[in-house]
């Protein structure tokens, strides 16, 4: 499991509170352990980042990109050992199925 940051566990429930449109579309389908019993979390802070969602048994963390991630910084780190998948906001929009679809590819993969 990957170190659980502390410091930014007031921000994260703060984002937990006030989801965008797109992280509550696709929490409603990755929620309770529906792919493959794999708990996600959202807005899991981990190593001074809060990643949208966080598949623990799958190591997995998903990230829905808004202009913030759009920083090569945003997007250049990655964690030990742990699979970082990128979507855009509209692809949840307009493709939830499509998304899901291959977020349980990945996590077939890694569980």
């Amino acid at each position: 499991m990957l170190p659980y940051s502390r410091t930014t566990k007031p921000l994260a429930r703060e984002l937990r509170k006030n989801q965008t449109g797109a992280e509550e579309l696709l929490w409603y389908r990755i929620r309770r352990k529906q792919i493959l019993g794999v708990q996600f979390n959202r807005q899991r802070p981990i190593e001074g980042y809060i990643v949208d969602f966080y598949g623990v048994q799958a190591k997995l963390v998903i990230e829905l990109d808004g202009s913030q991630h759009d920083e090569s910084d945003a997007i250049a780190y990655d964690f030990e050992r742990t699979k970082v998948i990128q979507f855009a906001n509209s692809q949840v929009f307009e493709n939830l199925n499509g998304v899901v679809s291959v977020i349980l590819k990945e996590v077939e993969i890694r569980v």
